[in-house]
């Protein structure tokens, strides 16, 4: 891979790392309603559902599903409405137990609702393939391996975004102590933002020129 490419990519793929996007808002909401251990356990759980997508792009699944409108309608609906039932779920725990130290979710399921709501989500997967093509090397070798290594960083670096952002929604959290009722209203905000990005997800529309 040519050096002056990877480095474009490696600043573009920092830059797009900083901004906020429905990864870390959903992050974020799960620390906030669910504690530190359920925010990392989400924030692994995306990171593995992004890798999905980077070994999808570079077979050239992800373009077929983006191609038809159909799969890609398919996919996107299943994944909406899995964000939509986590919220709801996020919401109606708000009132079963308010102390700041259980864990109304395990971070086993945590990981798996990660892994389910990234590698649901064929936004993820229309990303890569219009950001990472950009850099590749014709000229090199392997374009497939060239694509996994790429995708693997850049999915690396919003992990590590990911990974602030549950120690400042974590820092938060812990000043609730002693403050149940606030504590709920938390919970059922973290549930109704959920939801809304399941929401959003189903009004995604399929790239012009997939």
């Amino acid at each position: 891979m040519i050096a002056t490419n990877f480095g474009l990519f490696l600043a573009a793929a920092l830059l797009i790392a900083a901004i906020p996007g429905p990864g870390i808002f959903y992050v974020t909401a799960r620390t906030l309603s669910e504690g530190r251990g359920s925010g990392f356990a989400s924030t692994a759980g995306t990171a593995l559902g992004g890798l999905v997508h980077v070994v999808a792009g570079s077979l050239g699944i992800s373009a077929i599903i983006l191609a038809s409108a159909e799969l890609f309608a398919a996919v996107k609906f299943v994944g909406a409405l899995y964000l939509v039932w986590l919220g709801i779920k996020t919401f109606r725990s708000a009132g079963s137990d308010l102390s700041l130290g259980s864990e109304p979710i395990g971070d086993k399921r945590a990981f798996r609702d990660g892994v389910l709501v990234e590698a649901l989500n064929p936004k993820t997967a229309a990303f890569f393939l219009a950001f990472i093509p950009q850099f590749l090397d014709p000229t090199g070798s392997s374009p497939t391996l060239q694509f996994i290594l790429l995708g693997a960083i850049s999915v690396a670096l919003n992990t590590l975004a990911d990974v602030v952002v549950v120690l400042m929604a974590s820092a938060t959290r812990a000043q609730l102590t002693g403050r149940p009722l606030l504590m709920r209203r938390l919970t059922q905000g973290s549930g109704v933002f959920i939801a809304g990005l399941g929401l959003s997800l189903a009004l995604a529309q399929r790239p012009a020129n997939g």
